[in-house]
């Protein structure tokens, strides 16, 4: 605060020796004062506050809302959906109703100025983290700065939601994530058709299941608005509509009349008070808008997003590969299979047609039996031959078909495995082209918003630099012509 006192030293530095320069003297020390008294003691006035407060843990209650996020199914998802929903309800109808009410009198703003740091007592719970310290935060901004919606989001991506969650999963996109209605109504959409994708993905081959919900929640994440930047476009308005105000009520000193009283030094002195409380505000705007310009950017980086697209295009082109060889190698099997049938036919024909001439002969023979009793025993060597070859070839048969069958029935696993491997190769090649187009599509929106928020504080903080020089100016040149003013009476 030593710039504001030096400012001030200067710019009434010619009427040394009058009321107003002395009361204004008076004023900025006290200001500078009060400015270190404030540090001094903002410890106290923090545990003071927080002891009339329903206050919880912060780390405690992320780690609950984390964990309910990730384990809830079925109804007791939607039960947890609701509860969520109805406390993110209640904050926004709370901050609703604090911004309608905030118009105030001059002594308002300047003791509201003087106490910006002590929030509003209300009944609702509240939240403090002990290692960090700060102002304490409602249920809005701990959930947010939660992992909890990305957990959520990666529950219904595991098991498909039904209506009602779809219905109010929407709702809370509406209050927790940047963009429109039709923004978020398609990310509800593209999660549906990550949940219709995971279903199906199975077996995995190059892609972890755990890697592919990761990069949705990190893509969650990216869209999140985040709580710190909320608290801080906040202030910005509070503060912006206490210069508004302000800028009603600040009236500057003119020169020109030569019976002037005391109660013009008086007036004089009450707006001297209003413009050094407006300096005040305006520099503690611009170091929320030199914040908001930081906090703007969410989720991954560029390069982060690149590296995980590259990735999953790269596995996507692998399984795609792969297919293709485990296919040829199907057609190879099948050709394979294809020749040792024909030679089983050619064989089965053989062999049917050597077993038919044995037969035949056989008949002849037992006719021979018959007919020539004298050359019985040559009748029956022979007879008992030709049996012996008939076994020997039903045998010989016997034993190829066994080992034409084993054959065939390797060759057909082999194909069944290929195939089962084909087909996960295209379900999963499926999903990670579903996760591309999800992550890309994800990416576009948080860089246009991320290219407007920018565009919008740089536009605000060029407005507010010149704003701010132009006021100095006439500032310094109203009260120099006062100055001057007092100087001459004195002298007459």
């Amino acid at each position: 605060m030593s710039w504001l006192r030096t400012a001030v030293n200067k710019a009434v530095e010619v009427g040394n020796k009058n009321n107003l320069t002395r009361n204004f003297r008076n004023y900025a020390d006290t200001v500078v004062h009060h400015a270190g008294q404030a540090v001094a003691e903002g410890a106290k006035l923090l545990q003071d506050r927080i002891a009339s407060r329903n206050v919880r843990s912060v780390k405690q209650t992320v780690k609950r809302l984390e964990e309910a996020a990730i384990s809830c199914r079925g109804s007791e998802r939607v039960m947890l959906l609701r509860s969520w929903l109805i406390a993110l309800k209640e904050i926004e109808k709370l901050a609703s109703s604090s911004s309608e009410g905030s118009q105030k009198s001059l002594g308002q703003i300047l003791a509201s100025e003087d106490e910006r740091e002590n929030p509003k007592r209300t009944s609702m719970v509240l939240y403090y983290d002990s290692d960090i310290g700060g102002a304490p935060m409602d249920f809005r901004e701990v959930f947010l700065q939660s992992q909890a919606l990305e957990g959520i989001t990666v529950s219904m991506i595991i098991e498909a939601p039904n209506d009602e969650e779809i219905s109010l999963l929407l709702e809370m996109f509406g209050l927790c994530l940047t963009g429109g209605k039709e923004i978020h109504n398609a990310i509800v959409s593209s999660i549906q058709d990550l949940a219709t994708a995971f279903s199906s993905y199975q077996d995995e081959v190059l892609v972890k299941r755990e890697e592919l919900l990761q990069f949705a929640q990190s893509a969650i994440t990216g869209l999140k608005i985040r709580a710190d930047l909320v608290r801080m476009e906040s202030e910005a308005s509070d503060l912006k509509k206490k210069l508004d105000q302000m800028s009603t009520l600040l009236k500057l000193p003119k020169g020109g009349h030569d019976n002037a009283s005391e109660t013009t030094t008086e007036a004089a002195i009450e707006d001297l008070k209003v413009a050094l409380a407006e300096i005040r505000i305006r520099s503690t705007l611009e170091g929320i808008l030199q914040k908001k310009k930081l906090a703007v950017n969410n989720g991954d980086s560029p390069e982060i997003h690149a590296q995980k697209v590259d990735k999953l295009k790269v596995l996507s082109e692998s399984l795609a590969n792969s297919s293709i060889k485990a296919e040829k190698r199907i057609s190879d099997h099948r050709l394979q299979k294809e020749e040792a049938l024909t030679v089983r036919v050619v064989k089965a024909n053989e062999t049917d047609e050597r077993e038919k001439e044995i037969v035949a002969e056989i008949s002849e023979l037992e006719k021979q039996r018959d007919q020539l009793e004298a050359e019985l025993k040559k009748v029956h060597i022979s007879l008992v031959a030709a049996n012996a070859r008939l076994h020997n070839v039903r045998e010989e048969r016997d034993h190829f078909y066994e080992a034409n069958d084993q054959i065939v029935a390797h060759l057909k696993t082999k194909e069944d495995e290929l195939s089962k491997s084909i087909s996960a190769c295209k379900v999963e090649a499926k999903v990670l082209h579903t996760w591309i187009n999800f992550l890309e599509d994800t990416w576009l929106l948080q860089s246009s918003y991320v290219e407007t928020k920018n565009k919008q504080v740089v536009d605000e903080l060029e407005r507010h630099e010149d704003y701010f020089v132009n006021f100095a100016i006439t500032l310094l040149s109203a009260y120099k012509v006062c100055s001057t003013f007092r100087w001459k009476k004195y002298l007459l």
